[in-house]
């Protein structure tokens, strides 16, 4: 019997969102259906009984899946089904997991699987904000143990006020737009994108998403009551308690010392704190030397936090040996390699990225084809993490949940940057050499480089930096820390990364692994890294003051133009013909597109001959016959009255028999024409009603001395000319009755 237990939660616009358990998979340690409007979300939790033997970490997986029947449409592709996660759906996974992972017990060790799936939408409301809200909400109603509940809402600001979870409509209105993690407690996780809005404005928009959350949480602090399921028992961890102090006296003050010398080489810390924990097990009986190895090195591997983080907060000293808000040295170089259209490495102390760029034709378009989101893409960032950037052994395999997030980040802090209407699609690729320390912020710097050293006229340059943080139990202590190490990300209690130009921020992306972090420290946090940011900008400025004035030879250069919409279908032709035949004869890539003012047409080569040469037969196409000019033709056919020659694609006129020389001719065979002739012809007049053309040849020969013009009979009102006696030669006045054009008026137009 179905026992479905519900909460609604009621937002600030009247729209409501309601939490409902009992009713769906109902075999998963806890399951909710979240709903708002016509968005519709399950949430299922699995958990295995015990941890895995030798794990100490916790092994959580949350993946976030949208079906395409949730909107009503097929699956692309020959199999019409779901396939491998889309980038959004692995930054949307990465989203929920970076909020939830920090708040499982730290002895928790068992296999953790968290499922969120789209099941409806309308394409109105965004699913994406529900993610966070299902995902807590069926860990809740479970017996997993968890220190939540959290959730995630999205703020924007839209006309300078904040709304939480604006509908797609709203967000393209948007100046701000963040994404925020958040306990009833604390902030956990914030990532989002904006047009160079100030810190004040950041914080503002982060208290109003707070103040959202607070209401969710309380909803499923509720809901886990009316459910009353109890937390269940676990032990995932046997610890040694004499060991752990052994280790901590023996280790501890070797520690210190390390991370007080302030060496700057991370390979020479790394083996000298390795040096002291092997030392310390090699003092250990051997009997029981393979036993208490794996407690050691974690009970070493906090001994090794603390001791760099009193460090920090006892003597101001970093593990590098600078001060809080040093920035490390750095060195940069444009036109770094001659193959791309774009290059530029950037070294800020021991992270370097060498970032390219390739500027390409709407053909090399991203297209996008996800449930809710169809479109192409024209600026592009790919960021790579090779296994050597670290000195690490191991093949290098495909692209990783870390590499999308963190060049999704980069792409949003660049994009508002890039130029409006720029004719090329751009693809910027960051392969990280060497990492110690915000590698993607590393990119946003060397992506800026590359695209200036490309000729790519930025709005701004834009610059990133990630701050770090370390305190003391209830934050009474703490010290904000410039540009963080790989080691003060690890052991630190923030991570948290800003981009922006002189002016403002664009991106932001922050985790934060403490408890009770105010706003005041956060306010510390963006103030500090915007001196940070702006000492980067300076050096990117000195580096490449100005983007290159022209584009390096061989970028392909793009003309574009705009056609009536009607003429669309003649440059194509039937099945692509035309256009083909307009890039094989030239060389240059031809591309258009429908769009609301017309036909947007862009044409790419390397040499202005092939652009010239493309630009001449589209012109030709979409040229509008024009009377009194002169065009070089070809002769279609050959009629008794004349000849029908094709002055412009697709456009024929009559050639009368009297317009082909000043002489009288007798006939067509006396012309010399035959078909397929090219000759050339003036347009001399266009019929307003019938659209049909009179072309001549005579007029563009020289007139015979003595020549008079045989007197034509004057026009009626209407159009026809009075009626008298018929010469030989005339025609026959048509007649009432008569049906079909004349013969000699026949086809006479444009051909389709």
């Amino acid at each position: 019997m179905l026992n479905p237990i519900k909460k609604t939660i009621e937002l600030p616009d009247g729209r409501t969102i309601t939490i409902e358990t009992g009713k769906l998979a109902k075999q998963a340690d806890g399951a909710v259906e979240v709903r708002m409007g016509n968005t519709m979300l399950l949430a299922t939790v699995c958990s295995a009984k015990e941890a895995g033997e030798g794990v100490d970490f916790m092994p959580l997986t949350v993946e976030y899946k949208e079906k395409f029947s949730s909107f009503g449409r097929f699956p692309g592709g020959f199999l019409k089904r779901e396939g491998r996660a889309s980038d959004y759906e692995i930054l949307v996974s990465r989203l929920v997991d970076r909020v939830l992972r920090p708040l499982f017990p730290d002895n928790y060790h068992a296999d953790t699987f968290v499922n969120v799936t789209l099941y409806s939408t309308d394409g109105e409301d965004m699913p994406d904000c529900l993610a966070g809200l299902a995902a807590s909400a069926a860990i809740a109603v479970s017996d997993i143990p968890f220190n939540g509940p959290i959730s995630e809402v999205r703020v924007a600001r839209i006309n300078g006020e904040f709304v939480i979870d604006p509908t797609f409509e709203q967000l393209e209105k948007a100046d701000l737009e963040l994404m925020v993690g958040a306990t009833y407690d604390n902030i956990m996780m914030v990532e989002g994108e904006m047009k160079e809005v100030s810190e004040q404005v950041l914080l503002e928009a982060l208290k109003a998403a707070h103040a959202a959350i607070k209401v969710q949480c309380e909803a499923q602090v509720e809901l886990a009551k009316m459910v009353n399921k109890a937390k269940r028992e676990y032990c995932h961890e046997v610890n040694d308690e004499e060991l752990r102090k052994d280790v901590h006296d023996k280790c501890y003050d070797k520690a210190y010392a390390i991370a007080k010398t302030g060496a700057a080489d991370k390979q020479w810390r790394n083996e000298s704190f390795q040096a002291i924990c092997d030392e310390y097990i090699e003092s250990l009986p051997e009997e029981v030397r393979d036993e208490k190895t794996p407690l050691v090195k974690r009970y070493y591997h906090d001994v090794e936090k603390e001791a760099m983080r009193r460090c920090v907060l006892d003597e101001g000293i970093r593990l590098d040996g600078r001060k809080t808000t040093d920035i490390r040295p750095i060195w940069c170089e444009v036109d770094y390699i001659p193959g791309p259209h774009g290059s530029a490495v950037f070294t800020r102390g021991e992270t370097q990225s060498l970032s390219t760029v390739t500027l390409g034709t709407k053909l090399d378009e991203k297209i996008v084809d996800d449930v809710l989101n169809q479109g192409t893409e024209r600026f592009l960032l790919h960021y790579n993490f090779p296994p050597f950037s670290t000195g690490e052994a191991r093949p290098q395999r495909g692209v990783g949940r870390r590499e999308i997030g963190h060049g999704n980040l980069a792409h949003r802090a660049l994009k508002s940057m890039f130029p409006d209407d720029f004719p090329y699609v751009c693809r910027i690729v960051s392969d990280i050499l060497e990492s110690n320390g915000s590698s993607s912020m590393a990119t946003v710097c060397a992506g800026t480089l590359a695209l200036l050293d490309a000729g790519v006229k930025m709005k701004k340059p834009v610059a990133g930096i990630a701050m770090g943080l370390i305190s003391d139990e209830g934050a009474t202590k703490y010290a904000i820390l410039s540009d963080i190490l790989g080691d003060e990300d690890h052991l630190g209690d923030m991570d948290f990364k800003v981009t922006g130009t002189k002016d403002g921020i664009t991106a932001t992306q922050m985790d934060i692994k403490c408890d009770g972090l105010s706003y005041e420290i956060l306010e510390k946090a963006l103030l500090q890294a915007r001196d940070g940011r702006l000492h980067i900008l300076n050096i990117i400025n000195e580096t490449i003051p100005q983007p290159r004035e022209d584009y390096k030879p061989h970028v392909p250069r793009i003309v574009t133009m705009l056609i009536p919409k009607e003429l669309i279908g003649a440059v194509i032709g039937p099945g692509g013909k035309i256009i083909q035949g307009i890039q094989e004869a030239s060389g240059a890539k031809v591309s258009i597109d429908e769009i609301e003012e017309g036909g947007y047409i862009e044409v790419a080569a390397s040499n202005k001959e092939s652009i010239d040469k493309a630009m001449a037969m589209i012109n030709a196409i979409v040229e509008l016959p024009e009377e009194g000019k002169t065009y070089h033709g070809k002769v279609r056919s050959i009629m008794d009255f004349g000849a029908f020659v094709e002055f412009m694609p697709n456009r024929d006129g009559l050639l009368h028999i009297s317009e082909i020389s000043w002489g009288r001719l007798e006939n067509m065979e006396a012309s010399g024409l035959k078909e397929g002739d090219e000759v050339d012809v003036k347009l001399i007049e266009i019929d307003k009603k019938s659209g049909k053309y009179r072309l001549s040849m005579r007029v563009l020969q020289p007139k015979p001395e003595g020549y008079v013009e045989r007197e034509r009979p004057a026009r009626r009102e209407g159009g026809e000319r009075p009626r008298g006696p018929r010469r030989e030669g005339d025609r026959a006045p048509r007649r009432d009755g008569d049906r079909g054009p004349r013969r000699d008026d026949r086809n006479n137009g444009p051909r389709h």
